[in-house]
C-alpha cells in the first residue's frame, strides 16, 4: 500500500474507529479503556513497519552477523524468476518471433461488414432470442449504411449466465469480426449483459461509449475491453508469451503502463508473481492475443522497462505458476571485524537456514498495513476497512462530498476512485465500496492476516522448542510426499477487470487436496525413530482445512486472533472473500536454506558504479543500438539512490563486474578509500524472501527506516 498525503488535504470522509489489539498498539500507546469519541478524527500516522511489529523476531542460529547495506542502490538487487520448467528467465533478445504476423482485423472486418449477414443473425435469433435478434439486425444496417461515425454501443439482454455470455461473445467474434463485445453491469450491481459497438477499421473510428447510464439502468460508461475483438492467425498461440524486464519499479506498474500504452485491459496480462519494485527484475508475462511487433514497438518509448524474447504459446500464466526466484544481491559498505567473520556467517546461513518469515513487503509500506485492514474485514467491520484503506490520503468537505474528493485525489490512485465512485453510487454502503476492490487484492488482505499470524507463531515455535529438531505436536509433510510450496492461484471471475494499484506483495495461496493428505502431527514414535528433521516442519496458514500443530504453538493463533476479535473456527459474516473459514488455508514451512549458494568479496570506491551486470548490461554488448539507449527520462544525479529513496534508471555507463569491482582515480594526486561489498547468488521457492535470508546473515533489520541509516 502506498502511504501518500494528499496537498491542501481536506477533512476525512470517514470517521475512523481504533483497530482492535494487539494490532491498535502499534498505532498508539496504551491508554485507558476506549470511550466513544465526540467528533470524527482521523486515523494516526505512523512511521514504516518495523519487523517485531509483524512477527519477526528469531533468528535460526546465534552466529554473529555483520553490518551492510541492503538495496544502497536498486542495481544491488537483482532478480530472475525461475519458471516451473526450471529456466532462468533472462532477457536476451528484442527480435520478433519468426512467424510474427500483423493480424489486424481491418482486412477480414471489411470482407464479412460487406457480405451477407442474414444467416449469423438467424442463428442469433437461436442463441440469444427475438428481442437480441431485433436489436443487432438494427445496429448491422445503421452500419452497413455508413452510420458508423457517430453510431452508439448496444447492449444486449440481461444474461445471468456466464457461460452462455462467454458463448455469445464468442459468436460474435467470430461471426461479425468487426464488431467489439464486453461485458457490463445494472446499477442494481447484480445483473450483467453484453456491450455490442464498431471496433476499429476501414469504416471509421471506433464509434462512441454512449450515455453514462441508459434510461433501463445498464452501465455504458466503461471502457471497452478489446479481448479477443481481432481476427487472429490460427497457427499462433492465443498469448504472446514475453520477458519483462523493469528497473524500479513493480510489476503492477510497469503493466500498467506497457497497457496503458497499448490499449488493452489490465486483465488481458498474466504473470506467475510480483517482483520487486527495488531491484532490477525480470519475469515471464503473457498477454492475450496482441502480436509482438506492437509491444516491441514500445521499447523505444518505455522509460524503466524493456520487453523481448517473445514467443506464442495456447495457454497464460497465473498467480503462482513458478518454481521461485534467483537473486544477485549485493551488500555495500560491509563493516566487520575481519574477513573471518564475514565467511562464518555466510557458512551459517548456508547450512542452517533462515526462518521463513514473510518479509515486510508482505504487510505493505503504507500508514495503515494491509493485515489491519485483513483485521477489519475479517470482523465485518466494512465501514472501519474503508476508512483504514481511504483515511490516510483521501479527504473531502463537509458530509459526504465525494465528488470533492474525486476531483482532489489522481487519477492514477484508481483503487481509490473505484472505492468512491462505488460509494457515491451506493451511498453509505461500505461492502459495495470494498467490492469495487479487485478480487486478487480483496484476498490479499485477509491473506496478509494469515501472514501476521504465520509469523508470529513461528516465533514462538522457534522460542519454545529450537530450530535444530522435531517435537511431539509438530505439524511435518509425510515422507514421500511433496514437499512444494502449496502456492496456486485462486479462480478470478473474468468480469472483474479493475486496475490493481496496490503495493503489497500478491500471493494467492490455495490449498491443493494432495496437500492436505500430505501433512500430519508428528508423534511420539515418528520423534522416537527421527523420521523426520526440523526442514520438515511446516505451519498452517489458517483456513477450513487446515491442521494446527499438537502442541502449544496453535494457541497463538487463537490467542492473536481472539485479541484482535477474531475466530479462526467461524465467521462471523457471509462474504467468502473476507473470511478465513471461507479459505481453504496453506502450509508454509518454518526453515528455508538457499539453494546454489554463491558469494564473493568485493571493493569498490565509487557508490554510483553497479557491481553486478544486469541483462541489459549483457545485451547492450550485441544490440548496442537499442540497450545503450539512456532509460532514464531524469538526470544522472543518483543522490536518491545512496540515501536508499527510490529513482529512475542508473544513468552511470554499464560496466562488468570485473571493471567495476575496484574504480581507481585518474589523473589525481590521490586515490579513494576502498570499500568492502559482499555479493550473493542464490535461489529460493516461490514466496520465499530473499530479505529475510539477508536478515539471518547480517542479524540486523531489513526495514527501510534501518537501512537508511547505513547508507551513510
Amino acid at each position: 500500500m502506498r502511504g501518500r498525503w494528499l496537498l491542501n488535504p481536506l477533512p476525512l470522509l470517514l470517521a475512523h474507529k481504533p483497530p482492535s489489539r494487539p494490532l491498535a498498539a502499534h498505532f498508539r500507546a496504551r491508554a485507558a479503556p476506549h470511550r466513544p469519541a465526540p467528533a470524527p478524527s482521523p486515523a494516526p500516522r505512523r512511521g514504516p513497519l518495523d519487523e517485531p511489529d509483524v512477527g519477526i523476531s528469531r533468528f535460526a542460529s546465534s552466529v554473529p552477523g555483520f553490518r551492510g547495506a541492503l538495496k544502497q542502490r536498486y542495481s544491488d538487487f537483482v532478480v530472475h524468476e525461475v519458471a516451473r520448467d526450471g529456466a532462468l528467465i533472462r532477457l536476451t533478445s528484442f527480435d520478433l518471433p519468426d512467424d510474427d504476423e500483423r493480424g489486424d482485423n481491418e482486412e477480414d472486418g471489411e470482407a464479412d461488414a460487406d457480405g451477407d449477414h442474414s444467416r449469423a443473425l438467424e442463428s442469433l435469433r437461436l442463441l440469444c432470442g427475438e428481442a437480441d435478434y431485433n436489436v443487432m439486425r438494427g445496429f448491422l444496417e445503421r452500419v452497413l449504411e455508413g452510420g458508423d461515425g457517430d453510431l452508439s454501443p448496444i447492449i444486449l439482454s440481461a444474461d445471468t449466465d456466464k457461460a452462455h455470455r462467454s458463448e455469445v461473445h464468442e459468436f460474435i467474434k467470430r461471426n461479425f469480426k468487426f464488431l467489439v463485445t464486453d461485458t457490463v453491469e445494472h446499477r442494481d450491481g447484480v445483473q450483467k449483459c453484453i456491450r455490442v459497438r464498431l471496433g476499429s477499421g476501414p469504416r471509421g473510428g471506433r464509434g462512441r461509449n454512449g450515455r453514462a447510464m441508459d434510461s433501463s439502468g445498464w452501465r455504458d460508461d466503461r471502457p471497452f475491453d478489446s479481448r479477443g475483438s481481432t481476427s487472429w492467425p490460427y497457427h499462433l498461440g492465443k498469448y504472446l508469451r514475453f520477458h519483462l524486464y523493469k528497473e524500479n519499479r513493480d510489476t503492477q506498474e510497469a503493466l500498467g503502463v506497457i497497457g496503458k500504452m497499448l490499449g488493452v485491459q489490465p486483465r488481458s496480462f498474466g504473470f506467475a508473481g510480483t517482483k520487486d519494485k527495488r531491484a532490477v527484475t525480470t519475469q515471464q508475462v503473457t498477454l492475450f492475443k496482441v502480436h509482438a511487433s506492437r509491444l516491441a514497438a514500445l521499447n523505444s518509448k518505455l522509460a524503466g522497462i524493456r520487453v523481448g524474447d517473445f514467443s506464442y504459446v495456447n495457454e497464460g500464466l497465473a498467480l503462482g505458476q513458478l518454481r521461485g526466484n534467483r537473486f544477485a544481491v549485493t551488500l555495500r559498505n560491509v563493516v566487520a571485524e575481519s574477513d573471518g567473520v564475514i565467511k562464518a556467517a555466510i557458512d551459517g546461513l548456508s547450512k542452517n537456514g533462515f526462518i521463513n518469515y514473510y518479509g515486510l513487503q508482505r504487510f505493505g509500506s503504507g500508514s495503515v498495513p494491509g493485515h489491519f485492514v485483513g483485521a477489519a474485514l475479517l470482523r465485518g467491520e466494512w465501514r472501519h476497512a474503508v476508512s483504514l484503506i481511504l483515511g490516510t490520503r483521501v479527504y473531502h468537505k463537509g458530509h459526504g462530498d465525494i465528488d470533492a474528493a474525486l476531483s482532489g485525489i489522481p487519477r492514477h490512485l484508481t483503487l481509490e476512485r473505484a472505492m468512491l465512485q462505488r460509494l457515491k453510487k451506493y451511498p453509505g454502503n461500505y461492502l459495495q465500496a470494498l467490492m469495487a476492490i479487485p478480487k486478487t487484492l480483496r484476498l490479499m488482505y485477509v491473506h496478509s492476516y494469515q501472514s501476521y499470524l504465520w509469523n508470529h507463531a513461528a516465533s514462538m515455535r522457534v522460542e519454545k522448542y529450537g530450530s535444530s529438531k522435531v517435537v511431539e505436536g509438530d505439524l511435518v509433510y509425510k515422507k514421500g510426499c511433496s514437499l512444494g510450496e502449496a502456492a496456486t492461484a485462486d479462480t478470478f471471475d473474468d468480469d472483474d477487470s479493475h486496475t490493481n494499484s496496490t503495493e503489497m506483495e500478491i500471493s494467492c495461496e490455495t490449498l491443493p487436496e494432495e496437500v492436505v493428505k500430505s501433512v500430519k502431527i508428528a508423534d511420539s514414535e515418528d520423534i522416537l525413530n527421527a523420521v523426520y528433521t526440523f526442514e520438515d516442519v511446516v505451519l498452517p496458514l489458517p483456513g477450513s482445512e487446515t491442521l494446527f500443530p499438537g502442541n502449544k504453538v496453535a494457541g497463538i493463533y487463537h490467542e492473536i486472533a481472539k485479541q484482535d476479535g477474531i475466530s479462526l473456527i467461524e465467521s462471523v459474516h457471509g462474504i467468502k472473500d473476507f473470511s478465513i473459514t471461507g479459505m481453504k488455508g496453506g502450509y508454509r514451512r518454518v526453515l528455508q536454506r538457499p539453494i546454489d549458494f554463491e558469494w564473493d568479496l568485493m571493493t569498490y570506491t565509487d557508490d554510483n558504479v553497479p557491481l553486478v551486470e544486469t541483462d541489459l548490461t549483457v545485451l547492450s554488448r550485441t544490440q548496442s543500438s537499442e540497450a545503450n539507449k539512456l532509460l532514464s527520462d531524469g538526470s544522472s544525479n543518483c543522490s536518491s539512490c545512496d540515501s536508499g529513496l527510490d529513482a529512475s534508471f542508473d544513468t552511470s555507463e554499464p560496466t562488468t563486474e570485473a571493471s567495476s569491482a575496484k574504480t581507481k582515480s585518474i589523473g589525481m594526486s590521490y586515490q579513494l578509500p576502498e570499500k568492502l561489498a559482499v555479493k550473493l547468488e542464490f535461489t529460493l521457492p516461490a514466496s520465499s524472501y530473499a530479505t529475510m535470508a539477508i536478515r539471518e546473515l547480517t542479524k540486523t533489520s531489513t526495514s527501510v527506516a534501518y537501512q537508511k541509516t547505513l547508507n551513510y
